[in-house]
């Protein structure tokens, strides 16, 4: 299962997920803001996932991102409609 980080429900759901059993990987973007000065073991969200940073502005990481869908069962992402389509 492939995560793109966002907020709201969809890392919850992840987080869910990964719990029940689910291998979970999470699409980070370079800077997440406040979660890069927290410490990473207050991103409650995270646990039980793996993690990969991807600047999706770029050409070369949309194409690893598109590898990684490949193999993947399910793609969570919570963004409004049209703005992955855009990527």
């Amino acid at each position: 299962m492939v995560e793109l980080a966002g907020i709201g429900p969809c890392p919850f759901a992840g987080m869910i997920l990964a719990e029940m059993g689910a291998d979970v990987l999470r699409a980070d973007r370079p800077f997440r803001g406040v979660m890069d000065v927290l410490d990473p073991a207050a991103d409650l969200l995270g646990r039980g996932k793996r993690s990969i940073v991807l600047d999706l502005k770029r050409p070369e990481a949309v194409a690893a991102l598109l590898d990684l869908c490949d193999t993947a069962d399910v793609l969570l992402e919570g963004f409004r409609p049209g703005v992955s389509a855009r990527r």
